[in-house]
């Protein structure tokens, strides 16, 4: 397996507020507070600390992650993440030991539509139900 190459890299210890946007491969292992937006591939290594908006189109978590997560390709959660927020993705893979707490989006082709409407009428779609939420039949 051959050596992923970055377009950036923000190491473990470094802090950072505002806007990112990135072409290619960006990997985070510090503090991120603000929006993160790309067609590109975010990875967040096992001392990151995020918290904002990000949009993007690969997704892989190590560390921490708050706030509302658009991927439109697929996002994977390895045993050290921590994801809390809204995550609408169409493809999830989890290890066991990764904490997902929140609103998952799913299987949806128009991610950004889905976060949208959440935000505009925060009631279960038809069949949809909040986990602590009863069926009605």
């Amino acid at each position: 397996m051959g050596r992923e190459e970055f377009t950036a890299l923000l190491g473990s210890g470094t802090e950072y507020q505002g806007q990112l946007n990135f072409k290619g491969t960006v990997r985070i292992d510090g503090r991120f507070i603000g929006s993160i937006c790309s067609e590109g591939k975010l990875i967040l290594g096992k001392d990151a600390n995020i918290e904002g908006t990000i949009a993007v189109s690969e997704l892989v978590v190590h560390g921490a992650l708050n706030g509302e997560i658009r991927v439109s390709k697929r996002t994977v959660l390895h045993q050290t993440a921590k994801v809390t927020g809204v995550l609408s993705t169409p493809l999830l893979a989890m290890e066991e030991g990764a904490l997902l707490q929140g609103e998952l989006l799913m299987g949806k082709e128009d991610a950004k539509k889905d976060l949208a409407a959440h935000h505009l009428n925060p009631q279960p779609e038809h069949g949809v139900h909040d986990i602590d939420s009863p069926v009605k039949q």
